[in-house]
């Protein structure tokens, strides 16, 4: 809990759109159009609700976070790193679109340190409709900020009074408002506008960067498996440039045999081949179902087809192709 007579926590705060942005909808509609409010708008609600502590508005964009790219990326990642050089800035959080933020976060908390919290937000609701969701989360986004015992957790999300680390963190429903699960560890903590409760102490504390931040995205691309597919996908991914692939299977990260038979070709041919699943949740492990050391493949463990998209684009950016050492960081956390 912050010290009475210290002064308040100085936020840098980076809106890039998105729901909890979102105008349009008329009280009761149902479409809208997300980031159709400035950043400005929203931190000004926000100050109204007497709000202990300082924000510093910048705004990255204003678009739906299905549009994300490399652009906002790099812009978020920038940002983020002058804000943990800068002494008077304590913590970041980033207002976010729910449909891509788990792999903005993820990708931020494998190429940012852990020395200032940095932690996303976002909505289910756009701001205009009955019971709109975006201001609470919000205010609890800036509670989780300015505790000092948040730096050293990595990269979280803000979404329906928990607070997630990323890497666990995904979407699970398309418009409920506890949208977000985690897997496989449970919340890091419970939050209001005026409690917060860590379930566990910090556990990243003062860590460096894992990766640099890419300086280009390599192609990677996402293949889910189906009854019936044949080799064809496959086949038209590396002919597209493909640099990587992450199978989105069936159970434990499963394919028909011919897509196996593709995948291990490509996997030779030097295309990093990870299996995933296409299951809500759940561990792909090595070599039960599949002969993952027979065919050259990698099992992505824990992550979702999204977030081992997004680790596969940094390790091949960092130079890191060989399948062992790509095996090791998916088991590494």
């Amino acid at each position: 809990m912050n010290n009475p007579s210290s002064p308040p926590p100085r936020i840098l705060v980076l809106g890039t759109g998105g729901t909890i942005a979102g105008s349009g909808a008329g009280g009761t509609g149902a479409a809208y159009r997300p980031g159709g409010l400035s950043l400005d708008v929203l931190v000004a609600h926000l100050a109204a609700l007497g709000l202990t502590a300082e924000l510093v508005p910048q705004e990255i964009a204003r678009i739906g976070s299905q549009d994300i790219g490399y652009a906002e990326w790099q812009a978020l990642h920038a940002a983020c790193s002058a804000a943990m050089d800068d002494p008077a800035i304590d913590a970041v959080i980033i207002t976010h679109g729910t449909d891509t933020a788990e792999e903005t976060g993820f990708l931020l908390d494998l190429t940012l340190p852990t020395a200032k919290a940095v932690i996303l937000v976002g909505a289910m609701r756009p701001a205009d409709v009955v019971g709109a969701d975006g201001m609470r989360n919000f205010a609890n986004a800036v509670k989780v900020a300015g505790d000092p015992a948040t730096a050293g957790r990595g990269v979280m999300l803000v979404m329906g009074d928990a607070v997630l680390a990323v890497r666990d963190a995904r979407k699970a429903a398309t418009s409920a408002i506890d949208a977000f699960r985690t897997f496989p560890r449970g919340p890091l903590a419970r939050v209001t506008p005026s409690s917060l409760d860590w379930f566990g102490p910090t556990h990243r504390f003062n860590e460096p960067a894992r990766y640099a931040f890419p300086a280009e995205l390599p192609r990677v691309a996402i293949l889910t498996a189906g009854a019936g597919m044949d080799e064809k996908p496959v086949e038209a991914l590396l002919g597209i440039g493909a640099r990587g692939i992450v199978l989105a299977g069936m159970g434990q990260g499963n394919a028909p045999r011919v897509v196996l038979e593709a995948l291990a070709r490509a996997a030779a041919s030097g295309v990093p081949v990870v299996r995933a699943s296409r299951v809500d949740e759940g561990l792909v492990d090595r070599n039960v179902e599949v002969d993952d050391d027979a065919l050259g493949l990698v099992a992505a463990r824990a992550l979702g087809p999204a977030k081992a998209r997004v680790l596969l684009i940094v390790l091949l950016a960092n130079g890191i192709t060989n399948a062992a050492e790509i095996q090791a960081a998916f088991d590494g956390g």
